[in-house]
């Protein structure tokens, strides 16, 4: 379904759909996006550019968090619209180009995934800086909500004040049946690299904090807020990248629980097994 857009700050605006973040920032030069949402999403994003006085014609780069259907699904159609550059983690471009994720990825599993595949994504290193006219974007290799998950940050500017805005990518633990980030005897554990991802998000300097999944930074309420009080922007908020990841590390923790706790009731079933054998019927 649309949402109306919006601008966040400066020269970011929101273009997405209810309940999937599209992210849209504009340059002398062009414009960059942030995600597409879903494959049938790709003519409301377009609708929403238009809508905000640009043309889908001028994005020159589509940028990707994380290559699942519901954020790289549209992707495929917006670059064909506008012959706008992709780029991605090294990961993610893989996924992109595959149409579909990677299997080491937690939701590899699940069914009905896959999305419209991209041709000639770019692959992007950690920290590297990709340039439009005067805008500069930077991204930053967040690996596990998937493997190639990437957060981006840039600038934007009102006026004589400049924020630092951080698009922050999923940091849940969401996965397919079977799969234990704690890892297995054929996959090493992912909980390191996922903890260090979760800091590197607390640590970027953050005055507004976008996501992939609008809820998760409150949003509509923010929007509402504003509605009511239109001089005080409530998207700035300095702590809220340090409260994403507070809640992400929490969230994590409360899936490595649950990983040990099935985990130790598997072994106590082999171990029950093992010592009583199976019973059989004596006559």
């Amino acid at each position: 379904m649309p949402h109306e857009p919006f601008r966040v700050y400066g020269n970011t605006y929101y273009v997405g759909v209810a309940g999937l973040s599209v992210i849209l920032i504009a340059s002398n030069k062009g414009l960059i996006l942030l995600d597409g949402a879903l494959p049938q999403s790709a003519p409301i994003i377009a609708a929403s550019i238009a809508k905000l006085g640009f043309r889908v014609e001028d994005i020159r780069l589509i940028v990707n968090t994380h290559a699942h259907f519901d954020h790289a699904g549209g992707i495929a159609a917006l670059q064909r619209a506008s012959s706008a550059s992709v780029a991605a983690s090294p990961s993610g471009a893989r996924a992109l180009e595959a149409g579909g994720p990677t299997d080491d990825d937690p939701q590899f599993g699940f069914r009905n995934n896959g999305f419209p595949p991209v041709q000639g994504v770019r692959s992007v290193s950690d920290n590297e800086t990709l340039r439009v006219g005067e805008l500069a974007i930077t991204a930053h290799l967040t690996p596990g909500h998937t493997p190639g998950s990437t957060t981006w940050t840039w600038r934007s500017c009102e006026v004589d004040r400049c924020l630092n805005i951080v698009y922050a990518d999923s940091l849940s633990a969401v996965a397919a049946p079977g799969f234990r980030f704690t890892g297995d005897a054929t996959r090493p554990s992912r909980v390191d690299g996922f903890m260090h991802s979760i800091a590197r998000v607390e640590s970027l300097p953050c005055d507004v904090l976008l996501t992939p999944h609008p809820e998760l930074f409150d949003m509509d309420a923010k929007l509402q807020r504003w509605r009511e009080q239109p001089n005080v922007n409530p998207f700035i908020q300095s702590e809220s990248c340090k409260h994403y990841a507070v809640q992400a590390r929490r969230n994590l923790q409360h899936r490595l629980d649950e990983e040990r706790v099935a985990s130790g009731k598997k072994q106590a079933r082999r171990l029950a097994l093992r010592d009583h054998g199976p019973r059989r019927n004596v006559s």
